[in-house]
């Protein structure tokens, strides 16, 4: 008889969720065309993608200086290339990944944020997602959408866990 799993941990199952996350962040990026990054918005209002992703990760910077955590380096929105932008992305992930590390083992507190760190987690995932979004809208806005299959694998959280090293024995 196989031996029983290990009790389910959710310190641990929603920090694989935040790894998660920023493997669709990832795959987003990987799946996007070079005409796509820094096409001009329709009406020319508006952030580029490129703008997009830079903001994603100054917010991210932003929350990490409020709490005293160290900050990875920004990136400039007029510049920053898709490969830069996931690299900043990693970072910023990482950084975060320890803070949410510490305060699950710890008080469950994040500071200068209420109410708590799943609470935090929460939000960082909705920022992310309402700006993948507005990514994919654009992309497709501007003439070169996303292809359907990445579109799809997007949504595919179990492959892109496993991709971030869900399931692997510890």
């Amino acid at each position: 008889m196989p031996p029983a799993p290990p009790p389910f941990d959710p310190a641990a199952a929603l920090l694989q969720a935040w790894a998660t996350n920023d493997r669709v962040n990832q795959y987003l990026l990987e799946h996007l065309s070079d005409e796509a990054w820094r096409a001009a918005p329709p009406g020319g209002k508006g952030r580029t993608i490129a703008a997009i992703a830079a903001h994603m990760h100054a917010v991210r910077g932003m929350w990490l200086k409020a709490t005293g955590a160290p900050v990875p380096a920004a990136v400039d929105k007029e510049t920053v290339t898709r490969a830069e932008a996931g690299q900043a992305l990693g970072a910023s992930h990482r950084a975060l990944a320890a803070l949410l590390t510490a305060a699950l083992a710890g008080t469950g507190q994040v500071k200068g944020f209420k109410p708590d760190a799943v609470s935090f987690l929460g939000y960082l995932v909705a920022h992310d997602a309402h700006h993948r979004g507005q990514i994919a809208l654009l992309a497709r806005q501007v003439g070169h959408p996303l292809p359907k299959a990445a579109g799809f694998g997007l949504w595919e959280w179990g492959s892109r866990g496993r991709e971030a090293g869900a399931g692997r024995p510890s």
